[in-house]
């Protein structure tokens, strides 16, 4: 594999929590759609419905401008429970890092720029990877709760931690940039 290949496996940024992101100057820098991983990203596999407080949160990036989507490769029910009777366009069964989810959520909101478009999630083969491959810009979040990762979810981590050794190996400077903190949350 090119050393070039293993950029797909590196975010745009990364932060701690979905709630550390400047989403007020992401904005500024001209992004209008955002796309955020539910699973481990917004809430723990355990927990099931939308919270006030997460509510407002999300909320307020739709009072900023953006326009939301909820993305996850978990099935319908476990999306649509959560989601509730919210008003936020959303994807299950998303296939990331395949394209198919992200264009769909595309086509929901009527976004033809994929440069418009930031994606916050917590895996690195499927957020990461998928994200990069559309040519949005993406943030790496740490997982909320890592014990509560369902089994493919354990063997996207396994896989992860392989391409981020290479990318340890071969992109040095991003790797310290912008893997090394997710790391040390490991």
């Amino acid at each position: 594999m090119k050393q070039g290949k293993y950029l797909k496996f590196i975010p745009s940024e990364y932060q701690k929590s979905v709630k550390n992101i400047d989403f007020l100057h992401l904005y500024h820098a001209g992004f209008r759609t955002l796309f955020i991983d539910i699973d481990n990203t917004l809430v723990s596999y355990k927990e099931h419905h939308l919270t006030d407080d997460l509510k407002g949160f999300l909320d307020g990036i739709q009072a900023i401008g953006f326009q939301l989507v909820l993305i996850s490769n978990n099935k319908q029910p476990r999306v649509e429970t959560f989601v509730g009777n919210h008003d936020y366009p959303y994807i299950f069964n998303a296939r990331k890092p395949l394209k198919r989810g992200f264009k769909k959520g595309m086509h929901l909101v009527n976004e033809l720029d994929p440069k418009k478009v930031v994606h916050v999630g917590d895996q690195v083969m499927t957020d990461v990877l998928g994200g990069n491959r559309m040519g949005f810009y993406t943030i790496l979040v740490s997982a909320i709760e890592r014990k509560s990762d369902i089994l493919p979810t354990r063997i996207n981590r396994k896989m992860e931690a392989f391409f981020i050794k290479k990318v340890k190996k071969h992109q040095k400077a991003l790797y310290e940039s912008r893997l090394r903190p997710y790391v040390e949350t490991l």
